[in-house]
């Protein structure tokens, strides 16, 4: 970059409470564009409160306006990694897109097309939902660009059923279409976390078929997190990787606003050193979906998504800045 990238608001001249209503108190993308015009835009935030494809608790067309707003406290240098989040790339926040809430297939259609043209210029695109079902028309904008891609997908449930109601897009359905459509890596897909009841033990060999590998979430219980992320790592390999977070992968104590809770969940530590680990791979674009606010109090809830995105934006602050693997607070490398 030919200048210092821009980054959130000055916390000296504006309280954080009463500061810019975008994530992380970062600009916007017009203040950007009229700031450092034909300058690129490294990752662009883009909520899209959505939610028509849930079929439990509704509620998560309100996500994107609560991890903003859960986000003020996000300062610009990420400790436990050695990376500067807002400053070693240009981040901006997009709004939201307002999509049909009333027409599934025509909301799917829009965010593929958004997608398409967010990343046109080669820009990063984090993706804020909303709920699960935007993951499929980001998968198809993605493999445009990128060919076949490798899910890492952080969740409690297998979002890979065939139908719900005879609807085949919904929030638990966007990772079958994907395979289906041949979007997918079958050799490099993976969920992290998966627990609670199913329908019967068809939905594991479908899931398999489809191309997934599960790591349970009580595997966190059973082994450490460094090598979790080590079979991460080994799975995903050098594909291009789209780094899917439902929220209800956390325990309802550490997400209770959420549409789906399953008891024994991740730990919010849990998660976020997961993602630290992904740091040198090819991570092409994130979302983190399920975001409820009716059911969060405290912004439990809504801080551990802020987070989520953090780590997701250090990760690309880390590439821009030619880290190649996992670090710690003074830049050591970590054994995974």
């Amino acid at each position: 970059m030919s200048t210092q990238p821009i980054g959130p608001a000055d916390y000296s001249q504006t309280p954080r409470f009463a500061g810019p209503p975008t994530f992380g108190l970062l600009p916007r993308i017009d203040e950007v564009e009229a700031q450092r015009p034909g300058e690129k835009i490294d990752v662009k935030i883009l909520g899209v409160p959505f939610d028509a494809g849930v079929s439990y608790r509704p509620g998560a067309r309100f996500g994107p306006a609560h991890i903003r707003q859960s986000s003020k406290l996000l300062r610009p240098y990420n400790q436990a990694t050695n990376v500067h989040a807002f400053t070693w790339q240009q981040v901006a926040d997009c709004g939201d897109l307002g999509v049909n809430p009333f027409d599934i297939e025509e909301a799917i259609t829009e965010v593929e097309r958004t997608a398409d043209e967010m990343r046109a210029d080669g820009a990063k695109l984090l993706t804020l939902g909303g709920d699960h079902t935007l993951a499929l028309p980001n998968l198809r904008s993605l493999h445009k660009t990128h060919g076949k891609i490798a899910v890492l997908h952080f969740d409690a449930h297998l979002d890979t059923w065939d139908t719900y109601f005879g609807a085949p897009y919904t929030h638990g359905t966007p990772f079958r279409r994907a395979s289906e459509e041949g979007l997918l890596d079958l050799e490099s897909c993976m969920h992290v976390g998966i627990r609670g009841p199913l329908y019967g033990e068809k939905d594991l060999e479908d899931d398999a078929v489809l191309g997934f590998q599960i790591i349970r979430s009580d595997d966190y219980q059973f082994t450490s997190v460094q090598e979790v992320v080590a079979r991460m790592r080994r799975r995903l390999g050098d594909a291009p990787v789209y780094l899917s977070v439902d929220i209800d992968v956390l325990d309802p104590a550490a997400a209770p606003g959420t549409g789906t809770p399953e008891a024994g969940g991740m730990t919010s530590r849990e998660l976020l050193n997961s993602i630290r680990g992904l740091q040198g791979l090819n991570v092409v674009g994130a979302e983190i979906v399920e975001v409820a606010p009716a059911y969060d109090h405290a912004e439990i809830t809504g801080l551990a998504a802020a987070h989520v995105g953090y780590e997701m934006l250090s990760l690309w602050a880390a590439e821009a800045n030619g880290l190649t693997g996992p670090s710690g607070p003074s830049g050591e490398a970590l054994g995974v």
